[in-house]
C-alpha cells in the first residue's frame, strides 16, 4: 500500500492520508480497519527537509521515524514519552516528525546533531499506524529544502521535481 499527505503532496499512486501528525494517523487506521485483508507494507511517500548539508531532490529511504518536538532540543519542554534514537551509523536515515517546519539553520545544527538526517510531518504517525497493525513500514521521501530560513520558498520551488523524481525512483524499482 502506498500512501501519501496529500493536498499539494498528492500521487495518483498512492492513497491520501492527510497532513501532520494526527490526519494520517486517524485516516490511515480507518483505511486499514475497513481492508479485508491488510498489506504486507505500507510505503509512504513524499518530500522532507534536510538538516545538515545533504543533497536536495535526492531519495532518502527509511523505517525509522520518530517524534522529537523544537521545544525539547531547546529546553524549554519534556516529554513522559520515550523516544529511544538508535545509535546507528551515517548511513541510516532517521526521520524527524512533527506538526512544523524547521526554519531556523541553528536548530537544524542540533537535529543533526542527534543523529537525524531529515524531517517530514507525516512519517512518524504513519510508523505508529503500521506498528499497531504489525505492518512493515517505509517512507520514501525526495529532500526539497534545507531546514533553514529559506524552507518553505525553497520547498515550493523543488517540489515539481521532487514529485517527478519520486515517481521515477518507484518506477525504477518495480515498485509501480
Amino acid at each position: 500500500m502506498i500512501v501519501c499527505a496529500g493536498e499539494m503532496e498528492s500521487f495518483q499512486l498512492a492513497t491520501t492520508i492527510g497532513i501532520g501528525m494526527v490526519e494520517p494517523a486517524i485516516n490511515l487506521t480507518k483505511i486499514l480497519l475497513n481492508l479485508k485483508q491488510l498489506p504486507k507494507k505500507i510505503i509512504f511517500i513524499g518530500s522532507c527537509g534536510i538538516y545538515g548539508n545533504e543533497n536536495l531532490l535526492k531519495i532518502y529511504q527509511s523505517s525509522l521515524a520518530f517524534n522529537y518536538e523544537i521545544s525539547g532540543i531547546i529546553g524549554l519542554s519534556y516529554t513522559p514519552i520515550k523516544i529511544n534514537l538508535p545509535n546507528v551509523s551515517q548511513k541510516t536515515i532517521l526521520i524527524n516528525s512533527s506538526n512544523f517546519i524547521t526554519n531556523s539553520a541553528e536548530i537544524s545544527k542540533k537535529f543533526k546533531n542527534l543523529g537525524f538526517t531529515a524531517e517530514n510531518m507525516e512519517a512518524y504517525s504513519v510508523r505508529c499506524v503500521a506498528n499497531l497493525f504489525k505492518i512493515d513500514f517505509e517512507c520514501i521521501l525526495c529532500s526539497t529544502n534545507y531546514c533553514n530560513e529559506n524552507a518553505h520558498d525553497d520547498f515550493i520551488k523543488n517540489y515539481p521535481q521532487a514529485k517527478e523524481i519520486i515517481t521515477k525512483y518507484l518506477k525504477s524499482k518495480g515498485i509501480i
